[in-house]
């Protein structure tokens, strides 16, 4: 999905400082995957490097789920090529499609071609006009494209996913899992801002994430802090539309689309960071949010108490916070 694809992510992680205890040493390692960055701090007794064995693991969702992989599974997807989906696109087509019917339709990874025409995806932005919008949103929404019998079918071939919205969360997901496999309980796992924490740090505490201050050209992750939240065995996720917009005869458009409308949305909400029991719901939940605005993200956590969320909106000039995180 373009919404996440091209947001810079207003996460950062602070790890810590080293522990006294030399006996309980904790590994840090980093790379690439998923068009973006990965770091991951973890505790092994034995002080093992499982950096190759994570980079495998990475290497298999991205041939499933890289939309910027032309021989991925998700790319055949969008070229009608017909293809084995494998269990990584399965469960990402699964949850997209809850995600987009718990939302009204708000999280919506079939949007990708209005988020290529409004300059936020593959190509230059297009000449926007309602009449191009409306033929766009004729091949677009969840209702066109099912999964049955471990294929894929459209009702318009035209139909594009992009699966980005949900990848590098469901991708920290899957890295956590095999970290547990390892008997491995003390880590914290980032993919492009995207975060689970289990365990405790390396000062035996629980690990804390600096959510940035959202004001327009924060490029600088960590540099401004709206607040720290103190965090383990949860995963967490932050939507904004402060870093990745631009400006048409003095009108800011953000990167957040709104699915229904074909528009980029006008609202006073700056951020949305959401709090979860896996990585891939704590994504799809930050996004949606970011679409639906201050009031109607209100009315969502209410109705879906199984996520926590704080969010950050503008009122008379000013930032203004609605948190439902326990102890808030």
């Amino acid at each position: 999905m373009k919404k996440i694809s091209f947001l810079f992510i207003l996460l950062i992680f602070i790890f810590a400082s080293c522990s006294n205890n030399k006996e309980k040493k904790y590994t840090s390692i980093s790379g690439k995957a998923l068009g973006t960055f990965y770091n991951i701090t973890y505790f092994d007794e034995n002080n093992k490097n499982l950096q190759a064995e994570i980079d495998a693991v990475l290497n298999r969702i991205n041939m499933s789920l890289s939309v910027y992989n032309p021989n991925s599974i998700i790319s055949k997807v969008n070229q009608n090529i017909d293809t084995e989906l494998d269990d990584y696109f399965k469960n990402v087509f699964a949850a997209a499609k809850y995600f987009y019917e718990i939302t009204d339709g708000t999280f919506d990874i079939s949007a990708s071609p209005l988020f290529s025409a409004w300059g936020f995806g593959f190509g230059n932005k297009e000449k926007i006009t309602p009449e191009l919008i409306d033929s766009l949103k004729q091949f677009t929404g969840m209702e066109k494209i099912t999964m049955t019998d471990e294929k894929i079918i459209k009702s318009d071939i035209r139909v594009n996913i992009n699966a980005n919205a949900l990848a590098k969360g469901y991708a920290v997901d899957v890295v956590a899992d095999f970290l547990l496999s390892q008997k491995i309980e003390n880590f914290l796992i980032e993919i492009g801002g995207e975060i689970v924490v289990k365990g405790k740090n390396q000062n035996n505490e629980k690990w804390k994430i600096g959510i940035d201050k959202p004001y327009d050209g924060n490029f600088n992750a960590g540099e401004t802090l709206m607040t720290a939240i103190e965090l383990t065995d949860k995963s967490i996720a932050t939507s904004g539309n402060y870093r990745q917009f631009y400006i048409d005869n003095g009108k800011k458009y953000a990167h957040t689309i709104d699915p229904i409308t074909g528009y980029p949305v006008q609202h006073s909400l700056l951020s949305a960071t959401v709090i979860a029991a896996d990585c891939m719901s704590a994504d799809a939940v930050a996004t949606s949010l970011m679409v639906m605005g201050i009031e109607k993200a209100k009315k969502f956590l209410d109705r879906h108490p199984e996520y926590q969320a704080y969010l950050i909106y503008e009122e008379d000039g000013e930032y203004k916070e609605y948190s439902n995180i326990a102890g808030d």
